[in-house]
C-alpha cells in the first residue's frame, strides 16, 4: 500500500482510489451526483470537480494514432465504422519505412507535418506504449486517449483487440453526445 505523510495526517492512496471507484461506478450506474454524495458522506461538488478531472473533452473530431499494429486492416475498418476522421495505423515496417532514406532535416519535418496533421482533431486516441501515450499528451497538449499494446520499446508488430478499440471508441462518442 502507498501511504504519504502530509503533516499530522497519513493518507492511504489505496482509500482514494477505492472512494473514487465507488464513486464512478454509482455515477456510471446512472445515481446523480447528490445521491451519490448522499451515499457515500462526500460533497456533491468533490464529486463534479473528480468529473472535471478525468472528463475527456468531447470534441466532434477524433484522431487514432497507432504502431505498430499486426492487424491493420482490421483495426482500419473498425475505425472506419466508428466514423474516425483521422488514422494513421502502421505496421513495423510502415513505421521504419517513413524513417528509411530521410536525412535528419527531411525526417523531422515529415515527422512535425504528422503532429501539425494530429493536432487539428478534438480527441486523439493513441494506440502504444504508456511511454508513447504521456510523450503524445506533452506534443499535443490536447486530450490524449491512450490504449496501451506494449511495454517501452515496442519493435514488433502488436496485435489490437477489434473490440476492445470498437468499445473505446463507442464510448468517446456515447461521451460526445451527452448535455
Amino acid at each position: 500500500m502507498d501511504f504519504f505523510r502530509i503533516g499530522e495526517k497519513l493518507i492511504s492512496k489505496q482509500k482514494i482510489e477505492t472512494m473514487v471507484e465507488k464513486i464512478l461506478r454509482l455515477r456510471s450506474e446512472g445515481f446523480s451526483q447528490q445521491e451519490v454524495a448522499q451515499r457515500l458522506n462526500v460533497d456533491r461538488t468533490f464529486i463534479s470537480r473528480l468529473e472535471g478531472i478525468g472528463e475527456v473533452r468531447k470534441g466532434s473530431r477524433v484522431a487514432v494514432v497507432g504502431f505498430p499494429i499486426q492487424n491493420t486492416e482490421e483495426i482500419t475498418a473498425v475505425l472506419k465504422e466508428a466514423g474516425v476522421d483521422y488514422q494513421l495505423i502502421w505496421t513495423e515496417a510502415q513505421r521504419q519505412q517513413f524513417i528509411r532514406d530521410k536525412d535528419g532535416p527531411q525526417l523531422l519535418a515529415d515527422f512535425l507535418q504528422k503532429v501539425t496533421e494530429v493536432r487539428e482533431y478534438d480527441v486523439v486516441v493513441i494506440l502504444g506504449s504508456q511511454y508513447r501515450i504521456r510523450v503524445t499528451e506533452a506534443m499535443l497538449d490536447r486530450e490524449v486517449v491512450g490504449m496501451v499494446i506494449g511495454e517501452t520499446p515496442i519493435t514488433e508488430d502488436v496485435y489490437v483487440d477489434p473490440g476492445e478499440l470498437r468499445q473505446l471508441l463507442q464510448n468517446l462518442v456515447r461521451a460526445k453526445r451527452k448535455p
